[in-house]
């Protein structure tokens, strides 16, 4: 009988390296993972084996080889968030049909379009090749695999389900994904009219009207009140356009600085918290994202404190992040998660009660799904009504504005009719 190589996981700080006899590759794989050792390396021995190796045939007598250090330079590019999200995805299928894991990076490597996550899968796969766990490995491209990901897949490294930890993660990249799709679905035709219109409103300004200023100014007569101010907006945009474009660079570059000191990430936080119409959904939104989170993580074995840590960088709101460090210091003092977001004013009752009813019944975390589903549907629906309302009233807007202009432009043509009459 063919006796194979192989090289396995067993638990996230051991590799075990030995020999099986099988009659193919897919039985050794089999083999091993009855034997709850997740294969990285299979190949067949091409010699006899020598029976005074210390490795056994069975498995039964193993050598542990203790995880290299790896390190490797990292590619320099954009990876979107989509091709992590189908990585993830076509890992955990390959991992499920007994595929190494060796064999089923290089698979996903070799049809790879982006040439920087090409590069980032080869560098893994030798990491992972040289006894290096795959969240260890993964942990090198901190900005490609978020503390949220590498400790999902670390517990699934630690429970031997990895596929399904791996599953679990591109589910909820695809819920987020599809959120902020919406968003920017959302926003997306209300940006484009503020451009057009702007653009229309700024072109009859400085290009239609100086030309019938000439017009007006020859008639020697006394223009209405609506087309001198709208010669005086044209006349100090033509003059001062250049130190308007530098006085708003300068401004937003301020407010950019600004916003990235601790002061700064409080007070904007703040200011998008009490913003009308739009600090309610910004609130439900962090919410619905925080406890979706905290959600999967519970569900994949990761204790609570430890789960919060790791779900709190996840938001971008400073302020309900600040709230949610109180509420860990409190559960960390044996309090509980539901009293200390109810003792605060910014989390809603209904998101307190039901995290604490959670608590007490064991089920945190069909809570937290609860909420999660709760206010992404609130969300979504918040924005429909928004961009329905959105479009309309910015076209009014935008239709009275290009109105004055038309009106003012007008209005001496007007009076010149019925002075010639």
């Amino acid at each position: 009988m063919p006796i194979y190589k192989y090289r396995a996981k067993k638990g996230t700080g051991e590799t075990v390296e030995d020999r099986i006899e099988a009659v193919s590759k897919e039985e050794a794989i089999e083999k091993l993972s009855l034997m709850g050792y997740l294969p990285v390396y299979i190949e067949q021995e091409a010699r006899p084996i020598d029976t005074s190796t210390s490795l056994s045939i069975n498995g039964e007598r193993s050598r542990t080889i203790e995880p290299k250090i790896y390190s490797f330079s990292k590619p320099r590019g954009k990876i979107k968030s989509r091709q992590i999200t189908i990585f993830s995805r076509q890992l955990a299928s390959l991992l499920r049909s007994g595929v190494p894991i060796l064999n089923a990076i290089s698979i996903i490597s070799e049809q790879s379009e982006n040439l920087h996550l090409k590069v980032a899968l080869e560098n893994i796969r030798n990491a992972v090749k040289d006894g290096a766990a795959l969240s260890s490995a993964l942990s090198s491209y901190p900005e490609t695999f978020s503390s949220l990901y590498i400790a999902l897949v670390r517990s699934g490294e630690e429970s031997g389900t990895l596929p399904e930890a791996l599953l679990r993660i591109a589910d909820y990249r695809v819920k987020q994904e599809e959120i902020i799709s919406r968003i920017r679905m959302a926003l997306a035709y209300p940006i484009l009219m503020a451009i057009v219109g702007l653009g229309t409103i700024v072109f009859m300004l400085t290009f239609v009207m100086p030309r019938l200023m000439r017009i007006f100014v020859n008639l020697g007569e006394k223009l209405p009140l609506p087309t001198r101010i709208l010669i005086s907006i044209s006349q100090f945009l033509r003059q001062w356009w250049f130190w308007i474009i530098l006085i708003l660079a300068v401004i937003i570059l301020l407010i950019r600085k600004q916003a990235k000191t601790k002061t700064g990430k409080l007070s904007f936080s703040l200011f998008k918290l009490h913003l009308p119409l739009f600090g309610r959904l910004i609130l439900k939104a962090e919410l619905s994202r925080f406890s979706r989170t905290l959600e999967l993580l519970i569900r994949n074995g990761i204790p609570i404190l430890k789960a919060i840590d790791i779900a709190i960088p996840v938001l971008e709101n400073e302020i309900i992040k600040r709230q949610l460090r109180q509420s860990y210091k409190e559960l960390e003092q044996g309090g509980s998660l539901g009293g200390s977001l109810k003792n605060s004013k910014i989390f809603p009752l209904f998101m307190s009660n039901l995290i604490s009813v959670g608590e007490e019944s064991g089920k945190l975390d069909e809570a937290l799904a609860e909420v999660a589903g709760s206010y992404e549907h609130d969300t979504d629906e918040a924005m429909k009504v928004m961009s329905s309302l959105i479009e309309p009233l910015m076209i009014l807007g935008m239709g009275l504005i290009v109105g004055f202009i038309v009106v003012a432009m007008l209005l001496p043509v007007f009076e010149i009719n019925i002075m010639a009459r």
